[in-house]
């Protein structure tokens, strides 16, 4: 008698404390926690500061896996910028990565029904917080990897949808100016780059244009939220998006990478 194995998840990447870009991630989330509690933040305000610091590193390791470095620097970025401009929707940030993390392929999982149904749980929530654009990444992130059928990916969208129960975040001065900086850069962003690493399982490496196709949702629901007036809840995207052009661009000057 066999004993089926189920499959394993497209969402699931574990801290391996191994790997210093995530030991860094680690410290990162509990020096944000800290320095927000020092400045006299309160213990939820200063959790949700480290954590969108977290989230920027996350989301920066999907949109560049190839430089752990661009993480690095997209976490206190994140976090000062959340510092200074008030408190993101942890549901949203969850929303938008989950979504990349699916398109990008690098757990080398092809998406199971419960990730689908997670990813559904996900964007529902973040509607139900009045987080709107954010909601609709990981349908559209389904959708756009082939990875599902169109129908699956519909009822990851369906949630989307759903009446806001509260308002949202909303906007702020800061992030609103470093969404706008991550998008003065999106040109570089977008533009095709050679991937040289290899999935989580499989050994297989990422493909170059699934990645490309990650950056150009995530500078998409960047320009939607600054549109919808949404921009505080995509402060972790915005930090991931913003490192990973100007790391394109520093090379570009350099002469290392041509856009075509």
């Amino acid at each position: 008698m066999s004993i089926s194995v189920p499959p394993q998840s497209a969402l699931a990447r574990p801290i391996d404390p191994s790997v210093p870009s995530n030991r860094f991630a680690v410290a990162g989330l509990l020096v944000g926690v800290i320095a927000a509690r020092l400045s006299g933040r309160s213990w939820p305000a200063s959790l949700g500061i480290g954590g969108a610091g977290f989230t920027a590193w996350a989301t920066a390791r999907e949109l560049d896996p190839d430089h752990p470095d661009t993480a690095n620097a997209a976490l206190p970025l994140a976090a000062l910028v959340t510092l200074i401009g008030g408190p993101v929707n942890p549901l949203a940030g969850a929303s938008v990565m989950s979504g990349l993390r699916v398109l990008a392929g690098t757990t080398g999982q092809v998406p199971t029904p419960a990730d689908e149904a997670a990813l559904g749980v996900q964007a529902g929530l973040a509607a139900l917080t009045g987080e709107r654009f954010s909601a609709f990444v990981p349908g559209l992130a389904l959708l756009l990897s082939g990875k599902v059928q169109p129908q699956a990916a519909a009822l990851a969208l369906a949630p989307a949808l759903s009446p806001a129960l509260r308002p949202g975040q909303g906007r702020s001065v800061a992030a609103d100016l470093l969404s706008l900086a991550a998008l003065g850069l999106a040109a570089t962003l977008v533009a095709p780059e050679r991937i040289s690493s290899k999935a989580d399982h499989g050994g297989h490496r990422l493909d170059d244009d699934q990645i490309r196709l990650t950056r150009q949702l995530a500078a998409g629901a960047l320009a939607l939220s600054l549109l919808g007036r949404q921009s505080r809840s995509f402060v972790p995207l915005a930090a991931a998006a913003f490192n990973v052009g100007l790391r394109r661009t520093r090379l570009i000057k350099t002469g290392l990478i041509k856009i075509p």
